[in-house]
C-alpha cells in the first residue's frame, strides 16, 4: 500500500505536523524490485501513534511503561536486555507454520535481523556467526551463539572439538564486550518513547519475547548476555515485574520442547527482493491512522548522525513490512526536539548514509548464490562465520565436523528441529505427491535424510512413520501410467542427495584473491571450510558468485518396472519401521523371543481325501478374525490408541499389500511355490494386523477378501500342476532374512497361525482343490457381510466365477476319479456299481450344480453351458456303469437304469446357447448330439426285447436319432462340420437300415410296408449324398451302397412281372455303379501305402485317412457276388423276352454278359489292388458317361 504526496523527500516539523522543508534531489539509485505480503499478523490494526510536544522528557517513565500492549509487542521491553538477537529455531518455528512453501517456493526462511545482518556484511566489521540448514531449494538462517553454546555445555563437556577449534578460528584475547552504560541508557529511553507514543491503554495481552529494534550505530554488535548486567541496573530502577527470558537450554534440549518450537514473530511476511523470496519474521510496531495508514517510528540523537548501517537499517525494515513511510523524532539527552517524515524510497538517499540499493541488491544475490552453492547436503548444519574485524568468510560444514571428531549426532543442537521439518515437508509433498509423482525423488530424499539425523532409541516416532511414509512412495496397486518420465525427472533445480551419501563436487573457489586475510584466522584451518569468501568487497561486485553456483543434476527416484523388486523395497522399509517401534515398547512378552536369524519352517503334508474332511472344521475359521472386534490387549504390550498402536496397523497392511503383489506377480510366473509362500506371508501379516486392530475398515476387508482370492487361485493351480512339486516345494521353502525378521515382529502380536490351513502344501489334489474352494467361499462370505456389502460388486463377480469354476473343477475331479473306478472293473465278469462310485457321483453332481448357481447368479451363461455339458457327460458315465455283461463279456441289453441317466442329460436353454460363444456353442451342440446318438446306437444295437415291442424300441431309435441330427450343424463352416457330417450321414444311414429291417419282417400292413420302404430310400439317399460329400469315408459309401442294392434286390424278388423286375434290377446296377467312387477313393490310399512301403523316406500324404483293408475286403466280398448276380438276372430277363429286342437293348445285353464274362474270369487271389483296378473298369464300362457332374461314377 502507498499513499500520494505532492512533494518528495522528508519533512520537518517541531511538534505538530507542519508543511514540509525543500525536497532534496532526485535519486536513481531506487531500481529495486521489491513486494511484501503479509501471510500472519499477531498485531492488531495500526493506529496512529501521539505526537509528543516539544520538551518532553524521555528520562521519565510514561504511566504505562512496561505495560503489555499488541501495538508494540516485544519491543517495548527491550530495556530489560533479553536477547537482541533472533532465537536460535526462529527460522524452524516459522517452517513448520508454513510449511507449504518450504521447499520449492522460497529461497530463505529467517528472521529480519538476520536478513539485515547479512546484506549489511560488506559496510560493518561486526561478528557474524549464522546456523544455515537446506530443505530442498530453501534456506533456514538462524543466529548461532557459539559463545552462548558453549557456557551451557561446560559443565556437560559436550562439544568440546567445536570449542577446540573455535578457539583456533579467533583472536585467543579476544573476549565478549560488555554493554556499555550508554548501551542500556539508548535503550531505555527507546522502550519510554514508544510507549509515549500509544494512543491510550492498550489491552493486556500476552507478549512475545524481545526484539531488539535497532542497531547501535558505529559500533559492532556483539553477543548479548544472558542476563541483565550490573551497568544496567540504574534502567530498572522502576520496574516492578520483569518477563523471564526463554530459557537457552530447552531449546537445545532434544526431548519434546524442542519439538514444540514456536513462532513468536508478531508478524510473518513472504517478502520478494528482486528474484529472491524470503519468509519473514518481524516484530517492528507499526502505527497508521488518518493521513497516514502506515509508518515507522524511529529514535535518533540530534547530535549523532545517521550512518550508512542505520539508513540501510530503516530502509530494510520498511520494504519487508511494505511501510511506505517512517516517522524519525529527534531528541538531546532525552529531551523531544523535532519530527521528522521520511519516505522509504528516499532512506538511501539521506544525507551521510548514502547507499545504492542495486549494491544491496546485489549483495544478496550473491550471499543467496553462495550459500544454495555450498550448503547442498540437507540434514547437515552449516556455520557461517565472519570474525569481528575480518573481511573473510568462512563456511563450515559441522555435521561433517562432527563426524570427524566421533561426536554423536545428538550432540547438535538443531538435529532433532532439522530432522522434523524435513519429515514435515515430506509428509506435506505426499499429499500433493497424489496428483504429481515428480516429487517423489524429493520425498525420498528428505526422509532419507531425516531418518539418518535422529537417533532410534530417542526418536523412533519419526523414524517409523518415515519408513512407513518411504514405503508409501513404491506404487504397489497402479501401473505405470506415463512409464516413470515423471518420476525420473524429479526433484527440483538444486536437487538432493543419495540415501548413500554421495561424496558432493567439491565446488571451486573463487580464484580472486584480491581480500585480504585477517589476522584471527589460522591459515591450517581453511581446508576444514566448505568454502570461503576472501574479501566482504566481492558480494558487491554483480553476479560474482552465480556463476559458481553450480546446479546438482537432479535426483532420479529409483524406478522400477519389476514388481518384486518395487516390493522387495517397501519391505525394506516396512521392516525399519517395524524394527523401531519394537524398539519403543517397553513391556516385552511374555512369550519366548524368536531368534530372527533362525528360519521359520513351512509345514507341508501329504493330505488325503478323509485328511480334507477333518480339516474342514479348521477352515470354517478363517473368518473368525475378520468378523469380531479385537478389544484384549496386545502381546507386546503396546496401549490401544497410541502411535505404536497405530504404525504397527500401517505397517502390517503395507507388509500385507506388499507380499499379495509378490505372490500375485509370481503367479503370473507360473512359481506356484513362490506365490503360495508369498500369500502365506501377506495372510500372516493380516492375522497379525487382525490381533492389534480394534476394528476392521471395509477397505481392509476387500483386501483380505482378495488374499483369500488368490490363495484359492494358487491352490488351484498346484492341484492341476501336479508334476511339478519337487520345484513347487523348493520355492515354497525358501526364505530370506527380510521375511524372517518380519515374522519375527508379527509373532510378537500374534501367533499367524489362523491361515496355516489354507496357505499349507499339500500334496494331495483332492485337498488343495478342498482347500482352494474354501477360500473362494471365506471370500464369498466377507463380500456379501454386512461391513462389506454393497461395496465391491465387481470384486464378488469375480470370486463368483471363481466359485463356479472350482466346482466344475471339483466336479471333474471326482467325474474323472468314477471314470478310473469303472476303468478298473473292466474284465471281470460281474460288475455291479459300488458304493465309491455312487459317492464320487453324488459328489461330482453336487459340485457341478452349485457352479451352475454361480454363474447364473453373475448371468455368466458361457460357464453356464460348460457345466451343463459336464453333467451330460457325468450322466453318461453314470449309464455306462449300469451297463449289464454276460459271463462271456458280450453286451446284454440296453438296460432301464442306461435309458435313466441317458434321458437326465440336461439341454440347456435356447437363451444360454444363444449368448455362449461360438466354439463353446459348437461343442455344446457336439455333447448333446453325441449323447442322444449314443443312446439311439445302444436302444438299436442292443435293444431291450425282452422289456418292450418291437415298434416301441423303433420309435425311441428315431427320436433319439432325429434329437442327435438337430443338433449337427450342417450349415455353419467350422473346423468341427466334417464331424457333424459324418454324425448326420450315420444317422441316415442307421435309419435306412432300420427301416429296411422294418420293410423285411414286416407282414401283413401293406400301408405300413410301403411307408417303411419311402423311410428306407429317403434315409438310404441322404445318407449318400452326406458320404459323397464327405470324400475320406470310402467303406462306409460302400457299405450304405450294397446295403441299397441288397434293398432292390429284396424288393425284386416280391415282384412277379418281368418289366417290373427289369426296371428295378436296371435301378439296382444304377446303384451299384455309383459304388465307382468309393474305389477311385480306395484305390488312390492303396496307391499312397504302396508308395509308402516302397519309400519310406517319402513324407505321408495329409489326406491319408489310414484304410481299414479288413473292412474294405469285407466289403469286396459282398459287392463282387452281388454284381454278379445283377448282371446274371439281367441277362436272363432280357434274353427271356418276349418282344423283339431292338438295337439299343442288344448292345445292353451284349455289355452285361461281356462284363460279367470279364467279372467270372477274375483271378480270385490277385492282388487287393489289381482288383480295386478291375472293378473300377468294369464299372466304367457300366456306365460310360462319365464325368458329366456326377461325382458317384468313375472318370
Amino acid at each position: 500500500f502507498r499513499w500520494c504526496e505532492c512533494d518528495a523527500g522528508k519533512r520537518v516539523f517541531p511538534t505538530s505536523l507542519t508543511q514540509p522543508a525543500q525536497p532534496p534531489a532526485c535519486s536513481s539509485s531506487n531500481e529495486v524490485k521489491s513486494s511484501a505480503v503479509v501471510k500472519y499478523s499477531a498485531a492488531p490494526p495500526p493506529t496512529s501513534y501521539a505526537l509528543l510536544q516539544e520538551k518532553t522528557d524521555l528520562k521519565l517513565p510514561p504511566a504505562n511503561w512496561l505495560r503489555e500492549n499488541p501495538q508494540l509487542g516485544s519491543a517495548g521491553t527491550t530495556v530489560l536486555g533479553s536477547s537482541s538477537k533472533s532465537k536460535p529455531f526462529s527460522s524452524f518455528g516459522m517452517a513448520y507454520d508454513f510449511i507449504d512453501s518450504i521447499g520449492d517456493d522460497v529461497d530463505v526462511v529467517s528472521d529480519s535481523e538476520n536478513i539485515k545482518k547479512l546484506l549489511k556484511i560488506p559496510y560493518s566489521k561486526s561478528h557474524v556467526s549464522m546456523a544455515v540448514h537446506r530443505v530442498g531449494r530453501t534456506l533456514l538462517l538462524d543466529e548461532l551463539d557459539i559463545q552462548e553454546l558453549f557456557m551451557r555445555s561446560s559443565q556437560t563437556g559436550d562439544w568440546t572439538w567445536l570449542k577446540e577449534f573455535y578457539q583456533r578460528l579467533i583472536d585467543q584475547k579476544w573476549q565478549r564486550k560488555k554493554k556499555s552504560k550508554e548501551h542500556w541508557y539508548q535503550k531505555a529511553i527507546l522502550s519510554k518513547f514508544l510507549y509515549y507514543s500509544i494512543n491510550g491503554d492498550g489491552a493486556a495481552e500476552a507478549v512475545p519475547d524481545s526484539l531488539n529494534e535497532g542497531e547501535e550505530e558505529g559500533e559492532a554488535e556483539e553477543f548479548s548476555p544472558s542476563c541483565v548486567s550490573v551497568d544496567s541496573k540504574f534502567a530498572l530502577g522502576q520496574v516492578t515485574s520483569v518477563p523471564k527470558e526463554q530459557n537457552l537450554p530447552t531449546l537445545f534440549n532434544e526431548g519434546e520442547n524442542s519439538q514444540g518450537l514456536r513462532n513468536d514473530f508478531v508478524r510473518n511476511i513472504m517478502w520478494t527482493f528482486e528474484d529472491i523470496h524470503m519468509l519473514v519474521g518481524s516484530n517492528m510496531p507499526i502505527f497508521g491512522g488518518g493521513r497516514y495508514p502506515a509508518v515507522s517510528l524511529r529514535l535518533r540523537d540530534n547530535n549523532k548522525p545517521i550512518n550508512i548501517l542505520t539508513g540501510i537499517d530503516y530502509w530494510l525494515d520498511n520494504l519487508m513490512c511494505n511501510v511506505p513511510e517512517l516517522v524519525m523524532c529527534f531528541h538531546v539527552n532525552g529531551i523531544v526536539q523535532k519530527y521528522e517524515m521520511i519516505k522509504t524510497e528516499d532512506i538511501p538517499d539521506l544525507e551521510n548514509s548514502t547507499f545504492s540499493t542495486r549494491v544491496v541488491k546485489d549483495i544478496a544475490q550473491n550471499i543467496l548464490s553462495f550459500l544454495k552453492s555450498n550448503c547442498t547436503k540437507e540434514g547437515h548444519t552449516y556455520w557461517l562465520f565472519k570474525a569481528s574485524g575480518s573481511d573473510i568468510v568462512k563456511l563450515y560444514d559441522l555435521t561433517t565436523l562432527c563426524e570427524e571428531a566421533e561426536e554423536e549426532k545428538c550432540q547438535n543442537p538443531f538435529t532433532l528441529p532439522v530432522a522434523v521439518l524435513l519429515y514435515k515437508v515430506a509428509s506435506n509433498m505426499m499429499l500433493k505427491a497424489r496428483q504429481n509423482r515428480k516429487h517423489y525423488g524429493t520425498i525420498r530424499t528428505l526422509l532419507l535424510n531425516c531418518v539418518k539425523l535422529l537417533d532410534e532409541e530417542r526418536h523412533p516416532q519419526i523414524i517409523a512413520s518415515a519408513h512407513y511414509m518411504l514405503s508409501e512412495l513404491f506404487q504397489l496397486d497402479e501401473p505405470e501410467e506415463d512409464g516413470g518420465e515423471s518420476l525420473r525427472a524429479g526433484g527440483s533445480e538444486d536437487s538432493y542427495s543419495d540415501e548413500e551419501g554421495e561424496e558432493e563436487e567439491e565446488l571451486q573457489e573463487d580464484s580472486d584473491d584480491n581480500g585480504s586475510h585477517s589476522t584471527c584466522s589460522d591459515p591450517q584451518d581453511d581446508s576444514k571450510a566448505v568454502a570461503v569468501i576472501r574479501s566482504v568487497g566481492e558480494l558487491s561486485v554483480p553476479e560474482k558468485y552465480r556463476s559458481t553456483h553450480q546446479i546438482r543434476p537432479s535426483y532420479v527416484f529409483p524406478v522400477s518396472q519389476d514388481k518384486e523388486e518395487r516390493c522387495r523395497h517397501v519391505l525394506s522399509c516396512v521392516l525399519k519401521g517395524l524394527k523401531a517401534v519394537d524398539g519403543s515398547i517397553k513391556k516385552e512378552s511374555d512369550l519366548p523371543a524368536a531368534d530372527p536369524n533362525t528360519p521359520i519352517p513351512l509345514k507341508y503334508e501329504d493330505r488325503s481325501a478323509s485328511g480334507a474332511c477333518a480339516a474342514e472344521k479348521g477352515i470354517a475359521l478363517l473368518l473368525d478374525r475378520v468378523q469380531e472386534d479385537q478389544k484384549h490387549p496386545t502381546r507386546s504390550g503396546m496401549i490401544p490408541g497410541s502411535w505404536q498402536h497405530r504404525m504397527k496397523l500401517q505397517l502390517f497392511l503395507k507388509a500385507s499389500k506388499a507380499y499379495y503383489v509378490l505372490s500375485d506377480a509370481a503367479t503370473n510366473l507360473l512359481k506356484y511355490g513362490r506365490a503360495l509362500r508369498y500369500i502365506r506371508l501377506a495372510l500372516q501379516c493380516h492375522d497379525a494386523y487382525c490381533s492389534v486392530s480394534t476394528t476392521l475398515h471395509p477397505r481392509v476387508l476387500l483386501f483380505h477378501s482378495q488374499c483369500l482370492s488368490l490363495c484359492g487361485d494358487i491352490q488351484l493351480m498346484l492341484a492341476q500342476n501336479a508334476s511339478n512339486r519337487a520345484a513347487y516345494l523348493e520355492e515354497y521353502s525358501y526364505q530370506t532374512k527380510e521375511d524372517q525378521e518380519i515374522l519375527h515382529s508379527l509373532h510378537r502380536e500374534s501367533s499367524c497361525q489362523a491361515f496355516n490351513m489354507a496357505t499349507d502344501l499339500a500334496m494331495d489334489p483332492e485337498y488343495q482343490l478342498f482347500v482352494s474352494s474354501k477360500c473362494y467361499e471365506a471370500a464369498y462370505d466377507l463380500l456379501i457381510s454386512g461391513a462389506v456389502k454393497d461395496q465391491g460388486p465387481d470384486q464378488l463377480a469375480q470370486v463368483l466365477k471363481r466359485l463356479g469354476n472350482i466346482r466344475n473343477e471339483m466336479g471333474v475331479y471326482y467325474m474323472n476319479q468314477a471314470a478310473a473306478l469303472q476303468a478298473d472293473k473292466e474284465g471281470m465278469s460281474k460288475r455291479s456299481v459300488s458304493v465309491a462310485e455312487q459317492e464320487m457321483w453324488k459328489k461330482s453332481f453336487a459340485f457341478f450344480e452349485k457352479g451352475m448357481k454361480d454363474f447364473e447368479a453373475i448371468a455368466d451363461n458361457t460357464n453356464t453351458a460348460l457345466l451343463l455339458c459336464n453333467t451330460g457327460r457325468l450322466m453318461r458315465i453314470c449309464a455306462q456303469a449300469h451297463c449289464a455283461v454276460s459271463a462271456d463279456q458280450s453286451r446284454g441289453e440296453f438296460s432301464p437304469e442306461e435309458a435313466l441317466y441317458y434321458n437326465k442329460v440336461p439341454q440347456p436353454t435356447l437363451f444360454v446357447l444363444k449368448s455362449a460363444l461360438i466354439n463353446l456353442h459348437s461343442f455344446v451342440n457336439w455333447e448333446l448330439s453325441t449323447t442322444y446318438f449314443t443312446l439311439a446306437t445302444l436302444l438299436q444295437d442292443y435293444a431291450p426285447l425282452s422289456r418292450k415291442a418291437q415298434e416301441q424300441i423303433e420309435r425311441e431309435v428315431t427320436e433319439a436319432m432325429m434329437k442327435s441330427l438337430k443338433y449337427c450343424d450342417l450349415q455353419t463352416e467350422s473346423a468341427r462340420q466334417p464331424l457333424y457330417q459324418y454324425r448326420a450321414a450315420t444317422i441316415h444311414h442307421r435309419l435306412a437300415s432300420m427301416y429296411h429291417s422294418c420293410f423285411r419282417n414286416q407282414v401283413g400292413d401293406e400301408h405300413l410296408r410301403k411307408q417303411h420302404r419311402s423311410l428306407a430310400e429317403l434315409h438310404y439317399s441322404k445318407a449318400v449324398r452326406l458320404f459323397l460329400s464327405l470324400k475320406d469315408a470310402p467303406c462306409e459309401l460302400l457299405r450304405t451302397l450294397l446295403e441299397r442294392v441288397a434293398f432292390a434286390e429284396f424288393t425284386m424278388a416280391g415282384q412277379s412281372s418281368s418289366g417290373a423286375k427289369l426296371k428295378t434290377l436296371t435301378g439296382a446296377l444304377e446303384i451299384m455303379t455309383e459304388t465307382c467312387y468309393a474305389f477311385q477313393i480306395i484305390h488312390k490310399e492303396l496307391l499312397e501305402e504302396q508308395t509308402q512301403v516302397e519309400n519310406p523316406e517319402a513324407p505321408e500324404s495329409p489326406s491319408s485317412s489310414g484304410l481299414n483293408l479288413q473292412e474294405v475286403m469285407k466289403l469286396i466280398g459282398v459287392f463282387e457276388p452281388s454284381l454278379s448276380f445283377l448282371l446274371l438276372q439281367l441277362v436272363k430277363l432280357m434274353t427271356a423276352m418276349k418282344r423283339k429286342p431292338s438295337n439299343k437293348d442288344d448292345e445292353q445285353l451284349k455289355l452285361y454278359k461281356n462284363v460279367y464274362s470279364k467279372l467270372l474270369r477274375a483271378e480270385k487271389n490277385a492282388p487287393l489292388l489289381s482288383r480295386v483296378e478291375l472293378y473300377m473298369e468294369l464299372l466304367q464300362q457300366l456306365n460310360p458317361q462319365t464325368g458329366s457332374g456326377n461325382t458317384g461314377v468313375c472318370s
